[in-house]
């Protein structure tokens, strides 16, 4: 059976499919059936990724019906996803299930407990967990795509589902998780900037000595509903004349977007509300319903033709949905002073984002303490300078003169972008910065460029597309003491940026001395910036500065084996071909024992059983059972094996 190469952009705003078969030169976006009104099915490349929990007189029997039958994953008899999930949330905001994507990177929560919707006020409201609504969507592609295609069905294709370059390996392993559980358990992930670029070289692929002939260094900034994603990629000329590309930095994980903005703006239409008995705040539900009211203002007001002001309104609740209506009106200038100076200030000096002791933390998300973007642009640049310089190629003296490398190509992604004015003030801050114009790259369609970006990394990689090196995104290191705190932690570096996917890298220097039968845990962190601006190589000790390191959840297991005593272990770690990070112990003395680590993901609270201390002869009591009943058991009394129970 032919497979078709399927990307999947599972996005904070939307969820898109995109899809080609091998050989072919057209990727296509699907179509996604979904309910549109109640009862009403229609068919549209954007699939919002909310869910909607009707109360139970709310909705008819049968107005639920989609064209096939569906289990939702998170167990909920009665729900709906997509465009009608968006309708019946803008009216009842406290059963709509938003933002599961920035739920799954949000470490201070319990990620796979049933958390959501957020605040939901009425005790009727059935909750699920940030794991269980992605894995909703993706369940519903799924259904909607074997109903297409019934010969073919997408557990069967060859998946691509697309990722933040900054979601760290719990973010990561979850969203595998929740492909699993939609039934797609085999796929691989891809950053999404990186997706973003991949759609541009494929639709300029017969061009792209041409188009880039002048550029060196490319900035894909990527500011969609919930999170903003940069990455550089080096461009370097081959004797061929054909560009080589290389993704060579990331940035840290940003919970900030398009939805901060329209939370900026609700807060200011919440101040000037008319009506009677107006209260002083609003709740958490009916200031989503203001936010999404106010998304649509500031896309009219950010657009070319935009008018002067536009009216949000508030509808009343139960009986006095119209009566108890409220307005307020929200003007272009407004728009230009909350949106574009407070988002994308000029920031001609280049200062770096500021640090505060916690984020905002808005509908249980902590958001970026700073919302300039500009400020985390300047910060990432500079974290990456050294890298940057040599790309540029400005690292014959003027390496240590402090001055910001600024990229000479820009790409722009994300449903942010789709207004212009936006687009345009980050182009100019960056054509300020660099004393110079960039290139802006065109990105023919925002919504949908990642989704079909994965399709064209598919091909890339079966030799039929342009493509784009990398390895790991970020270097990752051993805490060699948990508890230690302070301006810096001191670590040993297990995998170093860059590192290809597929090739293990064990640290052959250094051992740990492990008790078998006990669990064992380590302490992992990341960090996209090389210390002291000299990429680190495995084995190595580093000083890192808190501030830098993202904390990974904890790896564990229990080292089994017939032995009591202790075995000298070393650690290994390899970046799967999957996307996901891998770590094991092997033993010194026979390397084919060895131990796999896991993410512990759940909350401590919930950590596994196998976290408690194991009987200690609990090697002894194996061992008997496997004399007996074992492959290779011996000739034994057959007292013994009535006394077995009792022994053990």
């Amino acid at each position: 059976m032919t497979q078709y190469l399927v990307s999947i952009d599972l996005g904070t705003t939307n969820t898109v499919l995109a899809y080609a078969l091998p050989g072919a030169g057209q990727v296509e976006l699907m179509a996604i059936d979904q309910l549109v009104a109640p009862g009403e099915v229609a068919a549209a490349p954007l699939l919002p990724s909310m869910r909607y929990h009707p109360a139970e007189v709310e909705l008819a029997p049968g107005e639920l019906q989609l064209p096939w039958v569906q289990q939702d994953p998170a167990g909920v008899e009665r729900v709906a996803v997509g465009r009608l999930a968006r309708v019946l949330g803008g009216q009842a905001p406290g059963r709509l299930v938003s933002s599961a994507k920035s739920w799954l990177s949000h470490a201070g929560v319990d990620r796979m407990a049933a958390i959501l919707p957020w605040g939901a006020e009425d005790a009727d409201v059935a909750k699920v967990s940030p794991v269980a609504a992605s894995a909703s969507y993706l369940a519903h592609l799924a259904a909607a795509w074997d109903a297409r295609f019934p010969g073919a069905p997408l557990a069967r294709q060859q998946i691509v589902l697309t990722v933040p370059a900054s979601f760290d390996e719990g973010a990561r392993a979850l969203t595998l998780e929740a492909a699993r559980m939609a039934g797609l358990p085999e796929l691989r992930l891809l950053e999404e900037p990186q997706a973003a670029l991949y759609d541009w070289l494929y639709r300029h692929r017969a061009t792209l000595a041409q188009d880039l002939a002048g550029t060196r260094l490319v900035l894909v900034a990527d500011v969609g509903g919930g999170t903003t994603d940069f990455s550089l990629v080096k461009v370097e000329l081959q004797e061929d004349g054909q560009p080589k590309l290389t993704r060579i930095g990331v940035g840290n994980h940003l919970i900030l977007g398009g939805d901060n903005m329209d939370l900026a703006l609700a807060h200011l239409a919440e101040s000037r509300l008319k009506g009677e008995h107006a209260p002083e705040r609003l709740s958490a539900g009916r200031l989503a319903q203001l936010s999404e009211r106010c998304r649509a203002a500031k896309e009219q007001l950010l657009a070319p033709d935009a008018p002067e002001q536009v009216s949000v309104t508030l509808l009343g609740s139960g009986s006095r949905l119209i009566g108890a209506s409220r307005s307020a009106t929200i003007t272009r200038e407004d728009v230009e002073r909350i949106v574009l100076d407070g988002f994308f200030p000029p920031n001609a000096a280049q200062e770096p984002a500021k640090r505060a002791r916690a984020g905002i933390v808005e509908f249980g998300l902590p958001y970026a303490s700073d919302p300039a973007i500009t400020r985390h642009l300047a910060g990432f640049l500079r974290q990456h300078a050294q890298a940057a310089r040599e790309a540029l190629g400005k690292v014959d003296g003027n390496e240590d003169d402090g001055s910001l490398p600024v990229p000479d190509t820009l790409l722009l992604n994300g449903g942010v972008f789709r207004g212009a004015a936006l687009a345009q003030r980050l182009a100019a801050v960056l054509s300020t910065w660099r004393g110079a114009p960039v290139q802006v790259l065109h990105n023919e369609d925002p919504d949908v460029a990642v989704a079909r970006g994965g399709v064209a990394y598919s091909l890339a990689r079966a030799g039929q597309a342009p493509s784009i090196k990398s390895g790991s995104a970020r270097n990752y290191y051993l805490l060699l003491d948990a508890e230690q705190s302070g301006d810096t932690l001191r670590a040993v570096c297990l995998l170093p940026r860059g590192a290809p996917a597929g090739e293990e890298v064990r640290l052959e220097g250094r051992s740990f001395a492990l008790r078998l039968g006990r669990p064992v845990r380590f302490h992992l962190v990341s960090s996209t910036a090389d210390p002291g601006g000299v990429l680190p190589q495995a084995g190595d000790l580093a000083d890192l500065p808190a501030a830098d390191i993202v904390r990974l959840p904890a790896i564990s297991t229990v080292l089994r084996s017939t032995r009591s005593t202790d075995m000298p272990v070393q650690l290994a770690t390899v970046l799967l071909e999957v996307g996901t990070l891998e770590v094991s112990c092997v033993a010194e003395e026979d390397p084919s024992q060895r131990w796999r680590l896991a993410f512990q993901l759940r909350g401590d609270d919930q950590a596994p059983l196998e976290d408690a201390a194991l009987p200690p002869e609990l090697d002894e009591a194996i061992a008997r059972i496997d004399r007996i009943f074992g492959n290779r058991s011996q000739q034994v009394d057959p007292r013994e094996v009535r006394q077995l129970r009792a022994s053990l």
